[in-house]
C-alpha cells in the first residue's frame, strides 16, 4: 500500500523556485508514485490560485504554461478526498485548517509543509499523522 501525504502549497511553490531543494524531491516522489498525494477542494483551489500568480514566479525557471502542465501532472497522481466533517483545529492562520481536515479525512501519514511551526500550533492534536518539513520528511519522516 502506498503511503499518503498532504503537500502544502508552499512546498509546491518551493519545488518550482528551488530546483535543488528538498521540496523538489518531495514533489518528484509524489509524481513517481512513491507516495500518494491527497487533494481536496480547498487545496485544489489554493494550488490553482497560487500557481497563477505571475509576480510570485517572476524569477522561476518555468512560465505559466509549464506551471499549468505541472499542476495537471500533480493532480493526475493525487487521490481526491471529500471532506465531510470540519475539524477546526484553530491554527494561527485559519486558511491552513483545511490541511488538517484533509489529512484526517484521507488517512494521511504526513502533512509536508515549509510552515510546520504554525500548523502544529493548533488546538487539535492528532497522533494519526505528522506535520513535517520537506527536508525532515526526506530524512525519514517517521
Amino acid at each position: 500500500m502506498v503511503r499518503r501525504i498532504v503537500v502544502d502549497t508552499n512546498v509546491l511553490v518551493s519545488a518550482i523556485l528551488s530546483p535543488d531543494g528538498a521540496a523538489r524531491e518531495v514533489l518528484r516522489r509524489c509524481l513517481t508514485g512513491e507516495v500518494q498525494p491527497l487533494i481536496g477542494n480547498a487545496l485544489f483551489f489554493e494550488y490553482e490560485d497560487v500557481l497563477s500568480r505571475e509576480e510570485l514566479f517572476a524569477a522561476a525557471p518555468i512560465g505559466s504554461e509549464d506551471r499549468a502542465a505541472l499542476l495537471n501532472d500533480v493532480l493526475s497522481v493525487c487521490r481526491w478526498v471529500n471532506i465531510s466533517f470540519l475539524w477546526r483545529p484553530n491554527l494561527p492562520d485559519e486558511s491552513d485548517n483545511h490541511l488538517i481536515e484533509l489529512a484526517i479525512a484521507g488517512n494521511a501519514e504526513w502533512i509536508v509543509t515549509g510552515n510546520a511551526r504554525d500548523i502544529t500550533a493548533g488546538e487539535l492534536i492528532s497522533d494519526s499523522f505528522r506535520i513535517i518539513t520537506p527536508s525532515a520528511w526526506l530524512k525519514g519522516g517517521d
